[in-house]
């Protein structure tokens, strides 16, 4: 017999579990259904244990970004480049610098992430996801209706980082200060 006295708190994290693992989980949605149109039926044998509240958020601290915008600054003048004006600019004055940024960039990247496509195949390539595919790595796009197994063109690979190697910050290292202001003498 379910327990009529449930705190306000608990309902709140019950909904919340509920709503995520009826979007996760097809056969957890389809028994929702049933028991929405069926009220009066006899609850189904118990499933699997879902989690009655989503994993928890963990805060992403600025250090770590405010790290790679500074090195994206010191080996590309990132913050420079997109910083200026380029209104009076023609496209052929602009080319010069991008090259540079690009260049610069790419070297950031490549010191300091091993980068992985997320999918294999070439971009326009039709490709079916079946069921239980990995919505943190894929997103649908388009007319998205139904479920799962899903036919479509991949429009992009995706990029995931297989491996990370920031540089180790220094104690009372200032991480906001992403160049130094240069002054000479």
């Amino acid at each position: 017999m379910p327990d009529p006295t449930l705190s306000f708190f608990k309902r709140v994290s019950l909904a919340f579990g509920s709503f995520f693992s009826t979007l996760s989980s097809p056969g957890y949605a389809a028994r929702v259904q049933d028991l929405r149109e069926h009220p009066e039926a006899a609850p189904a044998p118990a499933p699997a244990p879902v989690a009655a509240t989503p994993a928890p958020l963990k805060p992403a601290g600025p250090d770590a970004a405010l790290q790679l915008l500074a090195l994206l600054q010191r080996d590309a003048r990132l913050i420079d480049f997109v910083q200026e004006d380029l209104s009076g600019y023609s496209d052929a004055e602009i080319g010069g610098p991008a090259r540079l940024v690009h260049e610069g960039c790419a070297k950031v990247l490549r010191e300091h992430f091993t980068l992985a496509p997320v999918r294999l195949e070439a971009e326009g390539s039709r490709i079916t996801l079946e069921s239980g595919f990995d919505a943190r790595a894929i997103r649908l796009t388009g007319n998205v209706v139904g479920q799962a197994p899903f036919k479509g063109a991949l429009s992009h690979r995706g990029w995931r980082a297989t491996d990370t190697r920031l540089p180790t910050l220094a104690a009372g290292h200032d991480a906001t200060v992403l160049a130094q202001a240069e002054v000479e003498l």
